[in-house]
C-alpha cells in the first residue's frame, strides 16, 4: 500500500506542490507583512550564482550542501541590497533591481562558460518541471520516493520548526522591531535567519517548481490571507490552506486544459488572492461597499431623525416633518427619500400619522443620543 503511495504520479506531483507551497507561505507571511515581499524574487534568481559556485567548489549539484551554500547567496543578495541602501542614494526598491540582476547575471555566465553538461541550467531555476518530479526519486527503506518530495517535506518540517519555536520573536520584530531590539531580541539576526530559510527553500524547490511558481507560492498565499484576518497564526494557517489547494486545483485544471501544471498552480493562488480580494469579510470589495451603505443609510437617518426632532411640536411642523420637506430641504430625490423612510418605518424610528412623519419614542431617543454631545 506504501509503494502504491509513491507510484501514484498524481499524488506525487500535487504532494510536491503542496509541500513547496506551504514552506514558501511559512516564510513568505512574514515577508509580506514586512513589505519585503520581494526580496523573495531577488533571492529567486540570484540563487543561480550560488547553486553554480557550489558546484564549481564542491562537484554537489543537489543535497544538503548544495542547499546551504546557496541558500548563503540569498542572504548575500539582501546584504548587498541593505548595503546599497545604506549609502542613501538609492531607494530600496532599486538597490534590489540592482544587485540581484548582477548576480542572475553572473550565475548565467558561469553556467554557460563551466556547466554545459551538467544539470543545472536557467530555465531549470526559473521554470522547473513539476509535472516530472516523480522521475528523479531516490532509495529511501525499499522505497522510491522522488528527491523533490523528500528535500520540500525537510524544509517544509524545518520551516514550520523555526516559526513554531521563534513566533514571539518573529511577531515582535515583525511588527515593531524597536521593541524587539529593546527586548533583546535580535532583529537583525532573525530577520537574516528568515532569509536564509527563505534561500534555502528555493534552492530546496528549484528543480521541481523553479523561482517563478516559488514566488508565487511567497507571496500570493499570505497576501489572500492577509485580506482574510488579522490573527497571524491564522493567516499562517490560512496561507498553507491557499497553498495546498491552489496545487490540488491547478493540477486537475491543468490536465483538463493540456496546460503547464506549474503554471496553472501560480494562476490558482491569483484567483484565490482575487476570491479573497472580492469577498473578504473585512477588506473585500463585496464587505467594504456593504459597509458604505450600511454607513450611509444610518448617517441618512441620523439626519432625517434630527430633521424631524428639530421641528417636532414647533410651529412648522405641518410643513418640515412630511416626506416633501426632505427632498427640499435635504437635497433628496423622491426615490431616495421614500428608501430612507421605509427604512425608518422598518426600524421602527419613524411612524406616519397621515402625511406626518413623527419619531416614534426608539428614533426621539436616536435623535437625543446625536444631539447631546453637541449640548454639552
Amino acid at each position: 500500500m506504501i509503494e502504491a503511495f509513491f507510484l501514484n504520479i498524481s499524488l506525487m506531483i500535487m504532494l510536491t506542490g503542496a509541500l513547496v507551497g506551504c514552506a514558501s507561505s511559512l516564510v513568505g507571511t512574514f515577508l509580506v507583512l514586512r513589505g519585503n515581499s520581494m526580496l523573495s524574487d531577488a533571492i529567486s534568481h540570484s540563487i543561480i550564482f550560488g547553486i553554480v559556485v557550489v558546484w564549481l567548489l564542491t562537484g554537489a549539484a543537489s543535497g544538503p550542501v548544495q542547499i546551504v551554500g546557496a541558500a548563503m547567496t540569498g542572504v548575500l543578495t539582501v546584504f548587498l541590497t541593505e548595503l546599497l541602501f545604506s549609502t542613501r542614494r538609492v531607494k530600496y526598491d532599486a538597490a534590489i533591481g540592482l544587485v540581484f540582476p548582477v548576480l542572475f547575471s553572473v550565475g548565467v555566465l558561469l553556467l554557460n562558460l563551466y556547466a554545459r553538461d551538467v544539470h543545472i541550467d536557467q530555465h531549470t531555476v526559473l521554470l522547473g518541471e513539476i509535472g516530472f518530479v516523480w522521475l528523479d526519486t531516490v532509495d529511501l527503506a525499499g522505497y522510491e520516493i522522488p528527491r523533490s518530495l523528500i528535500s520540500m517535506s525537510v524544509m517544509t518540517v524545518v520551516n514550520l520548526l523555526f516559526v513554531r519555536v521563534l513566533y514571539k520573536e518573529l511577531k515582535i520584530t515583525t511588527f515593531d522591531p524597536a521593541l524587539a531590539a529593546a527586548l533583546g531580541f535580535a532583529p537583525t539576526a532573525i530577520f537574516y535567519a528568515l532569509l536564509f530559510l527563505t534561500s534555502a527553500t528555493a534552492v530546496a524547490a528549484f528543480d521541481a517548481v523553479g523561482a517563478v511558481l516559488l514566488v508565487a507560492f511567497v507571496i500570493v498565499p499570505p497576501s489572500a490571507a492577509y485580506l482574510l484576518t488579522d490573527r497571524l497564526w491564522v493567516m499562517l494557517a490560512i496561507g498553507m490552506a491557499i497553498s495546498i489547494a491552489s496545487s490540488v486545483s491547478g493540477y486537475y485544471l491543468a490536465v483538463v486544459l493540456d496546460v503547464s501544471i506549474g503554471g496553472m498552480m501560480a494562476v490558482m493562488t491569483g484567483v484565490f488572492l482575487g476570491l479573497a480580494f472580492l469577498f473578504g469579510p473585512r477588506y473585500g470589495v463585496i464587505a467594504r461597499l456593504h459597509r458604505q451603505r450600511t454607513e450611509r443609510e444610518a448617517n441618512a437617518l441620523r439626519t432625517v431623525a434630527i430633521h424631524l426632532y428639530s421641528h417636532e411640536d414647533g410651529t412648522q411642523q405641518h410643513e418640515e416633518n412630511v416626506a416633501r420637506a426632505l427632498e427640499t430641504h435635504l437635497g433628496w430625490t423622491a426615490r431616495h427619500a421614500r428608501a430612507v423612510i421605509a427604512q425608518g418605518l422598518t426600524r421602527n424610528l419613524l411612524a406616519r400619522q397621515d402625511n406626518l412623519l413623527v419619531l416614534t419614542p426608539k428614533g426621539r431617543e436616536h435623535a437625543r443620543s446625536i444631539l447631546e454631545p453637541w449640548r454639552n
